[in-house]
C-alpha cells in the first residue's frame, strides 16, 4: 500500500505523524496497521478523553468486563488492565516501526490517573508501576507538567522510564520540562542505566491557546486586539522550538549526556485539531514544521491533512523574533499570558479528571450488570 503523499512530506521534513487516538475496535479491525501503511503513522498517544470515548461505545469490551467482573475486580483495576491491555497490543503492532526508527518513534502513551496530577508521590508510583504493567520498550508513559510533576518526571526518567510530558501550555513551563528530563538523565547514568534507551517528548499544547487568547481578545474588542486573532498559538510554539534548540542543539549540558548516548527530548505539537472553523483545518500541522517534531493528530485533522495539507518547511525555523513581537503585542493589547497559562493547565487537568470519573463510574456500572448475568 502507497504513502499518502501529503503525510509522507510532512514525515519527510522531520515531523513525525502520531495518531492521537486508541481503541479496541481499532486494533482488532487492523484500522492501525493501515494507518502505519497508508498515512505515515509512527506512534499513538492517549489520554483519559481517548480512553472514555473508547470504552462508552460498541461492545469491544463486553467479553473482557465480563470475565474481569467474574474475577471481582474493582472499577480502577478493570480501567487499569483494558487500557494498559490496549496500550501493550498497540505496542506490538508497532514493533516494526520502534526498530526501523532506533527506538525513536513506535511510541504508543499511556497517562497516570489524571486524579494524581499535583500529587508527585502517587505520580510516582503509578508511572512505574504502569511501565511495568505494560512491559513494552516502545511505551511512553504520560507525566502532566505541573509544577507536582516535574520532580516525577525526573524521577521517571532516572529509573530508566521513557516519558511523555504532558499539557505543556507556556514556554517557561516547558523550559522547566526540559531541566527535568536533563536532572533524570544525569540521575540515570550515576544509576548505570543504559541513556540511550530512554526517550522523552514534550507534549505542547497548541489550539487550545488560541482559544483561550481569541476569548480574551474578542472582549478586548479594538482593533489591534482583533487583528492578533490566531497568531498566539503558532508564536507560542515557535518560541518553544526556540528553547529546545538552546538547550538540545546549543548547550553544554546535554552535549555532555550526549557523549554518554543520551538522546533529545522531542517537542510534540498536542491539541492540533482546529477548533475555530473560520481558521484552516490543518494550520496546527502544516504551519508547525521543523526538524525532530512530533504531531499527533486526531483523525479527521490527519485526514484533513491528507486530502489537502501543504508542508511549510518554513514555519518555524528563523522566527523566533517575529514570534516574540507577536506576544510584546499581545501584552501591549491587555493579554496576560501568565494567567491564560495557568486557566489552560487548571481547565486541562480538570478535563481529564472529569473524563477519568466518568470511565471508572461506567466501568463500575458494567461491572454491576456483568457480575449479576
Amino acid at each position: 500500500m502507497a504513502q499518502n503523499d501529503n503525510l509522507a512530506a510532512l514525515a519527510a521534513a522531520g515531523v513525525s505523524v502520531w495518531l492521537d487516538d486508541l481503541s479496541r475496535d481499532r486494533l482488532n479491525s487492523g484500522n492501525l496497521q493501515e494507518l502505519i501503511d497508508t498515512k505515515s503513522v509512527t506512534g499513538v498517544t492517549t489520554n483519559p478523553s481517548i480512553f472514555q470515548a473508547a470504552m462508552s461505545k460498541g461492545h469491544a469490551y463486553d467479553q473482557q468486563l465480563a470475565e474481569l467482573a467474574a474475577r471481582g475486580a474493582d472499577a480502577d483495576s478493570a480501567v487499569r488492565t483494558m487500557t494498559t491491555d490496549d496500550v501493550r497490543n498497540a505496542c506490538d503492532v508497532f514493533t516494526q516501526v520502534y526498530a526501523a526508527t532506533n527506538s525513536m518513534d513506535g511510541r504508543v502513551s499511556i497517562e497516570v490517573d489524571p486524579r494524581l496530577a499535583n500529587d508527585t508521590d502517587q505520580t510516582i508510583a503509578q508511572a512505574s508501576e504502569l511501565w511495568k504493567i505494560v512491559d513494552r520498550p516502545n511505551a511512553l508513559i504520560k507525566i502532566p507538567g505541573t509544577k507536582a510533576g516535574l520532580p516525577a518526571i525526573t524521577k521517571a526518567i532516572s529509573e530508566g522510564i521513557s516519558v511523555n510530558v504532558t499539557l505543556i501550555f507556556s514556554v517557561d513551563r516547558y523550559r522547566e520540562v526540559m531541566a527535568a528530563y536533563l536532572a533524570g538523565l544525569d540521575q540515570a547514568k550515576a544509576a548505570g542505566h543504559d541513556l540511550s534507551t530512554i526517550r522523552s517528548v514534550a507534549s505542547f499544547f497548541v489550539s487550545r491557546v488560541d482559544t483561550e487568547v481569541d476569548k480574551r481578545l474578542d472582549a478586548i474588542g479594538s482593533d489591534e486586539a482583533l487583528a492578533l486573532k490566531g497568531k498566539a498559538a503558532l508564536a507560542n510554539a515557535r518560541l518553544a522550538y526556540v528553547a529546545y534548540q538552546e538547550v538540545f542543539d546549543n548547550g553544554d549540558t546535554f552535549a555532555a549526556l550526549a557523549s554518554s548516548g543520551a538522546n533529545p527530548q522531542r517537542p510534540l505539537w498536542a491539541s492540533t485539531g482546529t477548533k475555530n472553523p473560520d481558521y484552516p483545518d490543518t494550520l496546527y500541522v502544516g504551519d508547525l514544521v521543523a526538524p525532530n517534531t512530533v504531531n499527533t493528530m486526531p483523525e479527521k485533522t490527519m485526514d484533513a491533512f491528507a486530502d489537502h495539507g501543504e508542508v511549510h518547511t518554513d514555519s518555524i525555523l528563523g522566527r523566533g523574533a517575529e514570534s516574540q513581537e507577536v506576544f510584546d503585542k499581545l501584552t501591549a493589547v491587555g493579554i496576560d499570558m501568565d494567567d491564560v497559562y495557568v486557566v489552560l493547565e487548571d481547565e486541562g487537568v480538570e478535563k481529564f479528571k472529569v473524563a477519568w470519573t466518568e470511565l471508572l463510574d461506567a466501568t463500575k456500572t458494567q461491572l454491576s450488570e456483568a457480575s449479576k448475568g
